[in-house]
């Protein structure tokens, strides 16, 4: 560990959570001098001390070793092009539209990566009223199924849980222009992008581009 470089990180997110090293060396169990050392870069923290510090702090372990907290480019907000994370441990589903470091049982996770099609998964939209009526050949037994479905346009997002022995079939209302996915559990995260979305829609299968966890 570079000192100079973790205790300056230490001061940032401190005065950042208008903290005084008192207030901080309180909730670490230690005295306000371990702080000012470690903030003048005369002093580490103890390995003991990463795991509390990270939770009070909310920065990574992994951050405050390297000492450097590297902001990403601005978020334009771009609905359409999201990432969507799934916990292979308990089945959580996040989602970002930026770079960013996730983690979720103890685990880091990778956005889900694209994969060549694959013409066994298909997906069917009907327009009805106001809304799309998708539907998916797909089994949905306990141990194979869609997980969730989700509509992304250009200024939001729609999600969607679904859970096995229940129809393979979600409702969203239009949007604009965007992307319909749709998550299994065993094969990946699929897409299909839709143009224009304020065309009448006749009965027709659609070949989702197939999206997959990175393999470990």
């Amino acid at each position: 560990m570079d000192c100079r470089k973790v205790g300056g990180l230490i001061y940032t997110v401190r005065k950042e959570k208008k903290m005084t090293q008192s207030e901080l060396a309180h909730l670490l169990n230690i005295s306000d001098k371990t702080i000012s050392k470690w903030e003048r870069g005369l002093g580490c923290p103890d390995v003991s001390l990463l795991g509390e510090l990270s939770n009070v702090l909310g920065v990574n372990i992994e951050q405050i070793l390297l000492g450097n907290l590297d902001p990403n480019e601005q978020d334009k907000g771009n609905m359409v092009n999201v990432k969507f994370y799934v916990c292979q441990t308990c089945d959580n589903v996040m989602t970002s539209t930026g770079a960013a470091g996730l983690s979720c049982c103890g685990r880091t996770l990778e956005p889900l990566l694209p994969k060549p099609d694959n013409a066994d998964h298909h997906i069917t939209v009907l327009e009805l009223e106001d809304d799309y009526f998708v539907t998916m050949a797909h089994e949905m037994s306990k141990d194979h199924y869609i997980s969730f479905a989700a509509y992304c346009s250009y200024d939001r997002m729609m999600i969607i849980k679904l859970y096995p022995e229940q129809p393979a079939e979600v409702r969203f209302p239009k949007l604009s222009a965007g992307k319909l996915y749709a998550y299994c559990n065993q094969h990946g995260l699929w897409e299909y992008e839709q143009k224009e979305l304020g065309s009448t829609f006749t009965p027709s299968e659609f070949v989702f581009s197939s999206y997959n966890t990175p393999h470990k």
